[in-house]
């Protein structure tokens, strides 16, 4: 299985949706902007889904049985606050019996252009030998997200490991994948760049603002 899918390689609804996170034009619209993330989501579950392993079940139906398949075991789906809530809930839609957890790992901004990443509450359920699923909106310089991972791997070590992103930068995806190379890694859309403060270019702006307003720098 390869490690790295471009969701925008092949024209889709997911591009009209990117292409509204995007827009100045239709972005201030916040509801617009949380359900464009959320159905991003949906479509990241639905095509991990068809990745993970299933085992053979018999479905008791009124009139006899019918033989199927079904998650072999179920998802942990763990998101970055705050702006991974609604890619996050996106997934949660399609996996109904995951379990959950919260990362919290932000930027703090100090002089000029320079930053350090901050993580201060990490909680989740038992993830050895579960898939885990990891939502990110904005996968930039790479830095939070792997901070993030660490703490998590921490925990357990999962049977297999996704990253699902609204846009993703090269350089964030290199990072990820030089220092996690087992993670598959699926993006909405790539992006070339970063600018000098680490965002990505042309990218949307900041998703957390954007999703859920301004917040107060301390």
């Amino acid at each position: 299985m390869k490690k790295l899918t471009d969701l925008s390689e092949n024209n889709s609804i997911l591009t009209s949706w990117v292409n509204q996170l995007r827009s100045v034009e239709i972005q201030n619209d916040r509801l617009r902007f949380r359900r464009n993330l959320e159905r991003i989501g949906e479509i990241g579950a639905f095509e991990i889904s068809k990745t993970l392993k299933f085992h053979e079940v018999n479905i008791q139906t009124p009139l006899g049985k019918k033989s199927s398949f079904e998650f072999t075991k179920q998802p942990v789906v763990i998101t970055i606050l705050r702006a991974g809530v609604p890619l996050f809930q996106g997934v949660l839609n399609y996996f109904d019996y995951a379990d959950s957890g919260f990362v919290g790992a932000y930027r703090k901004h100090g002089d000029g252009n320079d930053f350090q990443i901050r993580q201060e509450y990490v909680t989740c359920p038992d993830i050895h030998a579960r898939p885990l699923i990891v939502t990110d909106p904005m996968l930039a310089t790479g830095a939070s997200l792997a901070e993030a991972m660490y703490e998590i791997l921490k925990i357990g070590k999962p049977s297999e490991i996704h990253i699902l992103c609204a846009i993703a930068a090269r350089q964030g995806i290199q990072k990820i994948q030089s220092e996690f190379p087992d993670v598959h890694i699926w993006c909405g859309t790539i992006d070339e760049n970063l600018d000098e403060r680490g965002y990505i270019v042309p990218g949307l702006g900041d998703a957390g603002d954007l999703a859920f307003g301004s917040k107060l720098q301390k």
